[in-house]
């Protein structure tokens, strides 16, 4: 049989093959929709009609057959294929517009993969000595990208720029402003940075990191179109004398780890970047002795949850780094992202994680000049 039919209305008792034989045999048949077998007997035992459904009969009809009552049997049983068929052309449109997800999601995906990429190239290198400091650098978006930043930038032989930025929100729409403003404090092109003033021999000289701040807020409120807001930590470490001068703009409080371990926070806080028009900026400044050291982390730090949503918070990660006291340069950000793993109970963050550790030893080691 070609193509087999839609209704079968057949008799039970039949020579040469039963109606329930017969049933059994037209389920077997491939088809590429559901066909409606309706069964005339003149059994009326339950133990009859129960054999008849397991063979697979949609329905009854007992002779002798009223005439009406077979119409308004495959009436019935044409509702039902035809709903059957309005089902199957639905499952099948579900099905192409899923494949059609599937393929603009798995585009999206290489999308964010690659923005992914591009987000880490920012941040050019995670580690440099420079002599009477290294500098080691930590970024570890929670998704695909995130909105957080950490960078450097030279100012002169012996004084660099230190910023972290964590940009409102997640996803693609924090990324492209944590990109935008990655090229305002640009190490690679020291003509665009805007902590920086050219001067009239080609070199260049150091805002005062409250100007600076004050500045791109401005940026953000005229010329940006955004509802993004950041927070920021700018600062202007000169590495001859342990000085830096910092400007804490919403920015979880820095750390101070002392020689013999112990720790001190630092900063005053202060509005984000973004929020209000004309916001002053407090400066702050401290001096760093040899064998000091200063973390300067983002909120996907202290707010690491447990998961009964216990958070790290700035005591947890005190008790941290006295206990990785030891541990210098890229190993500690390693091991910090261990230990907040183990905190979280899972390698997966719900924010962010980004940091910057400048270790401070106050004399020249020989290294190579601070160009990034």
């Amino acid at each position: 049989m070609a193509t087999p039919p839609d209704l079968v209305l057949s008799d039970w008792m039949m020579p040469g093959m039963d109606g329930l034989e017969f049933c059994q045999t037209f389920r077997r048949l491939p088809r590429d929709s559901y066909g409606y077998f309706i069964l005339l007997t003149s059994k009326t035992e339950k133990e009859a009609v129960a054999r008849g459904l397991d063979c697979g009969a949609d329905d009854f009809l007992t002779k002798p057959v009223n005439a009406a009552e077979l119409r308004a049997r495959i009436n019935a049983g044409e509702r039902i294929l035809r709903m059957e068929r309005e089902l199957t052309e639905k499952n099948k449109l579900v099905g192409e517009t899923l494949a059609q997800l599937q393929v603009m999601y798995d585009a999206l995906d290489s999308d964010l993969i690659e923005a992914k990429k591009l987000q880490q190239s920012l941040v050019r290198e995670r580690y440099r000595d420079f002599g009477m400091a290294q500098v080691s650098l930590l970024l570890r978006p929670s998704g695909h990208v995130g909105g957080d930043l950490v960078g450097m930038y030279p100012i002169s032989e012996s004084r660099i720029g230190l910023f972290a930025i964590d940009v409102s929100g997640h996803g693609i729409s924090s990324a492209l402003m944590t990109a935008r403003l990655a090229g305002y404090l640009s190490s690679a092109v020291p003509d665009q940075n805007i902590a920086l003033a050219k001067q009239a021999d080609g070199s260049y000289a150091a805002l005062p990191p409250s100007q600076v701040v004050e500045r791109l807020n401005s940026i953000v409120l005229e010329e940006m179109e955004t509802e993004h807001y950041f927070t920021l930590l700018l600062a202007d470490v000169d590495m001859a004398l342990g000085r830096v001068q910092m400007v804490q703009a919403g920015h979880p409080h820095p750390v101070v780890q002392h020689g013999d371990g112990s720790c001190s926070i630092m900063g005053e806080g202060g509005m984000p970047v973004g929020l209000l028009p004309g916001v002053v900026f407090e400066q702050v400044e401290f001096v760093l002795r040899p064998g000091e050291r200063l973390l300067i982390q983002s909120d996907g730090v202290t707010e690491c949850p447990t998961p009964d949503e216990t958070l790290l918070e700035e005591e947890g990660l005190i008790l941290l780094l006295q206990d990785l006291k030891d541990i210098r340069g890229t190993a500690l950000m390693e091991a910090l992202i261990w230990r907040l793993a183990d905190h979280a109970g899972q390698d997966e963050f719900p924010d962010d994680v980004s940091a910057i550790l400048l270790e401070y030893r106050g004399e020249s080691r020989g290294s190579d000049p601070p160009a990034l």
